[in-house]
């Protein structure tokens, strides 16, 4: 018996269907003539007739007539091969029994005595068989049915194929109280096993009274714990057991966007590796980034020594919205008038500013954020709202809401971090013996943004397959270009006007001298029909709106009839590099601790000094100012002050860039400066 013949339907059959049964008068192609037992005929057709709940073709008898159905070969494959031997010789037996020959057998075999169907009847060849093995006839009944329902599924020892029960043969109410106090260890600090047994052991005291419940022996106990808490981590690390519990119960949906902009995601964590401070001690850096969720583009990453603030996140959407050709400074950045190095030589030294122009600008219609106080601020809402870029908040305590942002991170830590020296892993259990920092903060700026560019844009990414091409990857910029293809639209950008609207504003009034900012002057030819004039808004006292960037105070933009202003602050000319308001007060200190007049000039002096010492390495004094004054004079490097020339410094010359002139960067000699003040 190699196999049972499908039942099939012919004229003449009864069936069941629709509640009732039918008797089949005609069949005609794939249709079926059906007249039912209460005088109604209908045509069906036959794929529809067999599909329904109910339908069964029945025997003489009124039974339905059993059905072969397909073995379930991975169970087959997953049950002990002992277990599957001992199945396959029942098979044989039975076959044996059916046809008078085992399987395999040659062709032309004579079957032996007591089985060849031509001289004996089935009956007699189960008694046979039967007692050829020892058992009963009712055994080979029982067992010839099965196989003839389930085929070699039928014949396999039930016990070996039955799940297992986590529970075993615990008290019910013992695995109970034990599930709650699993699922009561999510928050808790972890502990041991031996404790939850303590636990477990006095609850059920307390619930059932004392020797109500048979305990287990400790060794089934700790077993019994062990199965119970499978997949929880009750006993590992704490902020995997909370990741695991908060994790949706719902089936898992990947978040999908088919334009590019229709969802970016945003967030901040601590970069796992150590930059120097100041003073020489190892400590780690905020990386803000913000994620398309089509293309898998990092529209913009932010390192910060300190924890990010909001105007870090109103930055970033600056950085993401408005084209670095495009910003405030992007023309004074190219100017080299001064520069001892070859442009071509600057090019190939920093990637960044020979594809800066090309990189895709991703102007999002939804954001998604999660609770922190950088994103939930008022600066970060108005700008969005501004925009019109709709916020969707992230439920709390799940980072699934906003996936593709948290698997970037951990892109980052695998391409990039882990091969940046200094790289500490992401806990104390990870870290090497000596783990040295090197880079400062805004070198490692350089290094992301580099990485950024010539890395991840052009690093084919898993989740942009090509669907009708699975084994081929798609890079973040060739999914940028086809999804603007297919949308057949590109988005417009904002304007450098629209750059400057995400900067903090102060109001302050336009004077003689200009404008003055925490001992501060910003000065400029263009505010010479606006000294002393009400800004014509009442509600605040006639002074104007001046907009600052926070890591670069060495410039403002003022809002006039006329449109923006921009004003150098008066003793630009001595610094060397952007500088923030932290450092700009942490020279204030030095100079007023050093019992000089506090001036502008005095003060230009040690912020100079300053600048200087930062350059040049870490130093105790200032420290933190000091490696804060890195980072933030990073972020902005396009706004460069004018250079300074001096008699000593050659020629300007040019250079072609991209079809136009260039004129090439200037290289300023602090310590020539610094004679040149002294």
């Amino acid at each position: 018996m190699t196999g049972t013949a499908r039942p099939a339907l012919r004229v003449g059959d009864r069936v069941a269907f629709d509640g009732e049964e039918h008797l089949v008068i005609g069949l005609a192609g794939t249709s079926v003539r059906l007249h039912a037992d209460s005088g109604t005929q209908q045509v069906m057709l036959a794929g529809h007739l067999m599909a329904a709940p109910d339908f069964a073709v029945l025997n003489a008898g009124g039974e339905p007539v059993a059905v072969p159905v397909a073995e379930p070969f991975g169970l087959l494959a997953a049950l002990p091969e002992e277990v599957v031997v001992e199945a396959e010789r029942w098979r044989d037996h039975l076959v044996e029994v059916e046809t008078g020959l085992l399987p395999g057998t040659a062709p032309g075999s004579q079957p032996r005595p007591g089985y060849d169907p031509q001289t004996t009847s089935l009956a007699d060849r189960q008694r046979a068989k039967a007692a050829e093995l020892g058992i009963g006839f009712r055994t080979i009944e029982l067992k010839r049915a099965r196989y003839t329902a389930q085929g070699l599924w039928g014949l396999i020892d039930q016990r070996a194929a039955r799940t297992f029960d986590v529970a075993g043969q615990a008290d019910p109410r013992l695995v109970e109280v034990l599930r709650e106090l699993i699922a009561a260890e999510t928050d808790a600090s972890t502990g041991t096993r031996s404790r939850l047994i303590r636990r477990a052991v006095k609850q059920v005291e307390e619930l059932h009274g004392p020797g109500t419940i048979p305990l287990p022996g400790k060794t089934s106990f700790y077993a019994l714990i062990d199965r119970l808490s499978v997949g929880r981590h009750t006993f590992g690390s704490a902020i995997t057991r909370r990741q695991t519990a908060n994790r949706p119960s719902g089936a898992f949906t990947a978040t999908d966007a088919s334009r590019p902009g229709e969802q970016v995601q945003i967030d901040s964590t601590p970069i796992d590796v150590m930059v120097l401070a100041a003073d020489g001690v190892p400590v780690r850096a905020d990386l803000t980034i913000a994620v398309d969720v089509a293309t898998r583009t990092i529209a913009a990453a932010v390192l910060r020594p300190v924890g990010t603030k909001a105007v870090d996140a109103s930055l970033l959407l600056a950085k993401m919205l408005v084209p670095e050709p495009m910003r405030p400074g992007w023309t004074a950045a190219l100017r080299m008038s001064a520069s001892r190095l070859p442009f071509q030589r600057l090019l190939d030294i920093d990637a960044r500013m020979r594809e800066a122009a090309a990189r895709p600008v991703i102007v999002p219609d939804q954001v998604v954020i999660d609770h922190g106080r950088v994103f939930v601020s008022e600066t970060f809402t108005r700008a969005c709202e501004r925009l019109g870029i709709s916020i969707q908040p992230a439920r709390k305590d799940t980072p699934t809401d906003k996936a593709v942002v948290e698997a970037t991170f951990k892109a980052i830590k695998t391409l990039f971090a882990q091969h940046v020296a200094g790289f500490k892993g992401a806990n104390t259990t990870q870290r090497g013996r000596d783990v040295t920092a090197v880079w400062t903060v805004d070198e490692l700026q350089d290094l992301l943004d580099e990485w950024l560019i010539v890395g991840w844009q052009h690093r084919p990414h898993d989740a942009l397959r090509d669907p009708h091409a699975p084994r081929r990857m798609l890079t973040p910029n060739e999914r940028y270009a086809a999804l603007v293809a297919i949308a057949g639209y590109l988005p417009i950008t904002l304007t450098g006007n629209d750059y400057l609207e995400l900067l903090p504003v102060k109001w302050r009034a336009i004077n003689d001298y200009g404008i003055r900012i925490d001992y501060r002057t910003y000065n400029s030819p263009e505010l010479g029909a606006y000294r002393r004039q009400h800004s014509g808004l009442t509600g605040k006292r006639g002074l104007w709106e001046v907009h600052y960037d926070p890591y670069d105070l060495s410039q403002v933009f003022i809002r006039t009839p006329g449109g923006w202003i921009t004003a150098p602050w008066t003793h630009r000319s001595m610094i060397t590099a952007p500088f923030a308001d932290f450092t700009w007060r942490h020279a204030r200190r030095l100079t007023a601790e050093s019992g000089r007049d506090v001036t502008e000039t005095e003060i230009a002096r040690a912020l100079d000094a300053l600048l200087t010492r930062a350059e040049h390495g870490p130093d105790r004094t200032g420290a933190r100012i000091i490696a804060r004054t890195r980072a933030a004079g990073t972020s902005h490097r396009p706004t460069l002050p004018d250079p300074v020339t001096t008699p000593e410094q050659p020629t300007p010359s040019t250079a072609e860039f991209a079809g136009g002139q260039v004129i090439e960067f200037g290289v300023f000699d602090a310590e020539a400066e610094a004679e040149r003040w002294t």
